[in-house]
């Protein structure tokens, strides 16, 4: 099988990436996150092709009590990745592996679990097949991103990692194992979302659904209004697939997104002319100038935004899923975010704003406000509870502690929940208050890894030391 990419001129073939007999090793340099809050120099460098390859690395790396984590993208904002042993960068591990369609109209998909998003959308595509749900940033890899908690937005709709109904993991005696709801469930609810802790991915089954279009509707609206008009069946949650809002801080000033399906070939896409001047030109050129000029002089901020939120225009376009769902991030910044239960959004964000106004806080970045459907993943921020996420961002260059530290004393009030892959402070024992399941978690992560093969410090705080 050959899979040749077009749209971005790169070219992968599964014999490329199953071929070799070793992985590509070398000794290991300092490594950084995309977000520059994160970094490490790993003793090791590893760049294995295959699942055997996985599985050789571990079992050296653990026969000389040396620790390995794997990294994908570097898209977490979080330390999760970070290793003084051997860094297992899985791009080579990428190849599709089987499409089979279900009775109910599903189809499973079967990838290395090292390919990055962007790729796997342009497979399914060719396949005639979708996610039937995605964040908005397509860099990160399929591991990563499922093993993180990573999600879109949808009152009916879960995040990705309840799109995965079987691994393939190299565990830490470097055995190959499979796990899914049917065979040994236990471990699959950690590989499919505990942060890597109980082995290595190295491949992912995904109930994915046919091909869809969907139309996207953005506009600006006061935030009253907007929360004012959340809940009911017609409300903007529900009534709507997917719903989104950007409220600007020291504003009352939202931009809302609502993307419903819609047969193929009606509506109409957006003009080329448009995407490059509204997503490029004014989302991440300008965008990016303003936020350097916030972190210059801080005073002109609320100026800043004021005039952003007025320079957003209404449009209406269709266009395949993936390329509504994603939106192109040139702009780095730093991220927090908690997941709240969706009856205490409204009283989070007047919460948020009483403080941005009663501090003068420079804030130039939006606050990114979802929703997801209650499931029961172990770890899913959504765990037992309709949810809506309360994403708070400063521009890379800005300071951001102050902020992040009031957001998450306001979200601490309600039981909120720490993405994952975002900046927090939360420890295993407040966690495990937060998470009916969380000694589930730790009992299958002390015996998938008892000897802390997968674990670093970040693991050890967040789900607890093993031994």
């Amino acid at each position: 099988m050959t899979i040749v990419k077009t749209r971005r001129h790169l070219t992968w073939t599964t014999a490329q990436v199953t071929l070799a007999s070793m992985a590509d090793e070398r000794p290991g340099g300092t490594w950084q996150n995309w977000a520059r809050t994160a970094r490490a120099t790993p003793s090791r460098v590893a760049h294995p092709r295959d699942a055997d390859e996985v599985a050789a690395l571990v079992r050296s790396a653990a026969a000389s009590g040396t620790r390995v984590r794997a990294v994908g993208a570097g898209h977490s904002f979080t330390p999760v990745a970070v290793t003084d042993g051997v860094q297992l960068r899985l791009d080579a591990v990428s190849a599709l592996e089987r499409v089979e369609p279900q009775p109910d109209g599903t189809t499973h998909v079967t990838v290395g679990a090292g390919i990055r998003l962007w790729q796997l959308n342009e497979l399914l595509a060719q396949h005639g097949l979708a996610m039937r749900n995605l964040g908005d940033i397509d860099r990160q890899s399929v591991a990563g991103a499922v093993s993180t908690g990573t999600h879109g937005t949808g009152a009916r709709l879960g995040g990705l990692a309840t799109q995965v109904v079987g691994v393939r993991l190299v565990g830490a005696d470097g055995e190959v194992v499979e796990a899914s709801a049917d065979r040994r469930p236990d471990l699959f609810e950690l590989a499919r979302l505990g942060l890597g802790s109980a082995g290595v991915l190295v491949a992912v089954t995904l109930e994915v659904v046919p091909a869809f279009t969907l139309e996207a509707v953005e506009g600006g609206a006061d935030l009253s209004d907007v929360l004012d008009a959340l809940d009911g069946p017609d409300g903007l949650v529900e009534g709507n697939d997917h719903f989104e809002f950007y409220w600007f801080p020291h504003t009352r000033r939202t931009l809302t997104k609502r993307n419903n399906r819609v047969p193929a070939g009606t509506g109409r896409p957006l003009p080329r002319w448009r995407y490059l001047v509204e997503d490029e030109v004014l989302s991440n050129g300008a965008f990016g100038l303003t936020n350097r000029l916030a972190t210059a002089v801080p005073g002109v901020t609320p100026q800043l935004n004021r005039l952003a939120a007025r320079t957003l225009s209404d449009r209406r376009f269709t266009a395949p899923s993936a390329e509504v769902f994603i939106s192109p991030r040139r702009v780095r910044f730093r991220e927090m975010e908690y997941a709240v239960p969706r009856e205490h959004l409204r009283g989070v964000l007047e919460e948020l704003d009483a403080w941005v106004r009663a501090t003068a806080e420079p804030v130039s970045f939006p606050v990114e406000v979802r929703f997801a459907a209650a499931d029961d993943l172990w770890l899913s921020t959504a765990h037992g509870r309709d949810t809506a996420y309360v994403a708070v961002h400063q521009y890379l260059r800005s300071p951001f502690r102050r902020y992040f530290a009031a957001a998450e004393r306001i979200v601490a009030q309600v039981g909120g929940r720490p993405h994952w892959g975002k900046l927090h402070t939360l420890d295993a024992d407040r966690l495990a208050a937060l998470y009916p399941r969380f000694r589930d978690a730790q009992r299958v992560r002390a015996e998938a890894d008892p000897a802390g093969v997968f674990t670093n410090p970040h693991l050890d705080r967040v789900l607890g030391p093993l031994g």
